[in-house]
């Protein structure tokens, strides 16, 4: 797999994952709502796949050793890792009520997260990078949970 490839899929897979649990997780806490979560899951797919693959973009643009090509093929595979993993999320809101989607959600991005990870330790023979990934994929997804449970209880209580 060339360069820009591998810096593309692995950002913009990793970026969809975090990003998607992260805002799925805070927003089912601070609303209860199926709108909000869908709404944010395909902003996230989209407005945030852009915004990922513009950043990969000025990132491998600014080390001055890559090829125009490269930079916008690593762009290219950003955007579309990126939006094509964001997607998946969909599925189980579409499927299953609110709650127990949100839920498969989390299995189902720990497992590619876990899946990606193993790749990458067994590539470079470090396989501490699958513990340590999960680990703050979770502290992520908690601390959404946690935010978004505040920001519910304060305006609830306006």
């Amino acid at each position: 797999m060339k360069h820009s490839e591998k810096i593309g899929i692995s950002f913009g897979t990793t970026s969809a994952i975090i990003t998607t649990l992260g805002l799925m997780v805070g927003l089912h806490s601070g609303t209860h709502s199926f709108i909000a979560v869908v709404g944010g899951v395909l902003t996230i797919a989209i407005a945030d796949a852009f915004s990922d693959a513009l950043g990969i973009h000025i990132s491998e643009e600014s080390e001055n050793v890559h090829t125009t090509k490269e930079i916008w093929e690593a762009a290219f595979y950003t955007f579309l890792s990126k939006f094509l993993v964001a997607l998946t999320f969909i599925v189980p809101l579409l499927v299953f009520e609110l709650n127990s989607a949100v839920l498969i959600n989390i299995i189902w991005g720990l497992l590619l997260l876990s899946a990606l990870s193993f790749r990458i330790g067994k590539e470079n023979k470090k396989f501490g990078v699958v513990v340590e990934h999960l680990i703050v994929a979770i502290i992520v997804i908690s601390v959404a949970h946690v935010v978004g449970d505040l920001i519910y209880n304060f305006f609830e209580a306006i």
